[in-house]
């Protein structure tokens, strides 16, 4: 029963943090070796190629990275982009502890 009730509560917030933190990997990783492409990024990163080009996907619909020929590259948003990012785990690190505390 324990299982279950893990499955039915957490997994959506577990699922949300694996995806956050993916996107993060791809990011630095085009940060720090971009030009890069997909195959380069999955095998870098260990992320399938399709969850790779997700990713790549909507980093590049919020305007942080951009296609080239040579691969996907970050845009002049990239440090905002971290920073905000920063702050916002920050804060929701914070509202976590606030929640933990209600359960008890």
């Amino acid at each position: 029963m324990e299982e279950r009730n893990k499955t039915t509560i957490t997994s959506v917030a577990e699922k949300e943090i694996d995806l956050l933190t993916r996107h993060i990997d791809i990011l630095k990783t085009v940060r720090d070796q971009g030009p890069i492409g997909i195959i380069r990024l999955s095998q870098v990163t260990g992320q399938p190629q399709h969850m790779v080009r997700y990713s790549l996907r909507t980093l590049e619909h919020g305007g942080v990275i951009k296609p080239s020929p040579s691969g996907a590259i970050v845009t002049d948003k990239v440090h905002e982009t971290l920073g905000t990012l920063d702050t916002t785990i920050d804060d929701i690190i914070t509202h976590m502890h606030e929640l933990k505390k209600k359960l008890k």
